[in-house]
């Protein structure tokens, strides 16, 4: 195996399934992917765990890695032995945080069946994910004009007032938002004021 994880090696790497949550904000990830046992993400929602759960208090509270196994908190609604019974028996919980001002982390729980992770294999989840979490990082070279006209979008004015408002041609307009989009890797310019106010860039 590469010692660049790629999306499809995470499945061979936790055959059992893993939970990814990438630049989590002020309450929700800005992108989250969830391959846990369905039946187990049922019982732990309608138990209402998270809020228990020893994993996610270690991701929230640290950057690192650390195995289900050698988790130091309390579990006192026994969340991981509960999950044994859904065939999670052996996990890693992956924590990334770079200091950034919006203080956005990442974390990633990922789970066998059969054996515990080798540290080769943590060491290649963690370099995973600090790079997902490094791609994920907004972007730093929109200019103030861009944003003037992507917070405008936001707002839901049409092209035609955004002009009018800030004394440009429709033209002006079109290409600053064309700019946005190619710079956020966005589809749409409502797509890109989403994108941007998800960053907290407007």
């Amino acid at each position: 195996m590469s010692t660049l994880l790629e999306p499809e090696d995470i499945v061979q790497l936790a055959p059992t399934g893993f939970y990814i949550a990438l630049r989590i904000g002020f309450a929700f990830p800005m992108e989250e992917v969830n391959e846990l046992p369905p039946e187990w993400v049922e019982h732990y929602t309608n138990q209402r765990f998270m809020l228990f759960d020893p994993v996610i208090r270690w991701a929230y509270s640290n950057a690192g890695t650390c195995r289900w196994s050698e988790l130091p908190l309390d579990d006192p609604k026994r969340i991981l032995a509960q999950a044994q019974t859904f065939g999670l028996r052996y996990g890693v919980i992956v924590s990334v945080f770079d200091g950034n001002a919006d203080g956005q982390r990442s974390f990633g729980s990922f789970v066998r069946a059969d054996r515990e992770f080798t540290d080769l294999e943590v060491k290649l989840l963690r370099a995973f994910l600090n790079r997902r979490h490094t791609e994920m990082a907004p972007p730093t070279n929109l200019t103030r004009a861009e944003l003037e006209a992507l917070g405008m979008v936001k707002d839901g004015r049409r092209l035609k007032e955004i002009a009018h408002e800030l004394s440009v041609s429709e033209g002006a307009v079109k290409q600053r938002l064309k700019n946005a989009k190619l710079k956020l890797g966005a589809k749409t310019g409502t797509h890109a004021a989403a994108m941007a106010s998800q960053y907290g860039l407007i």
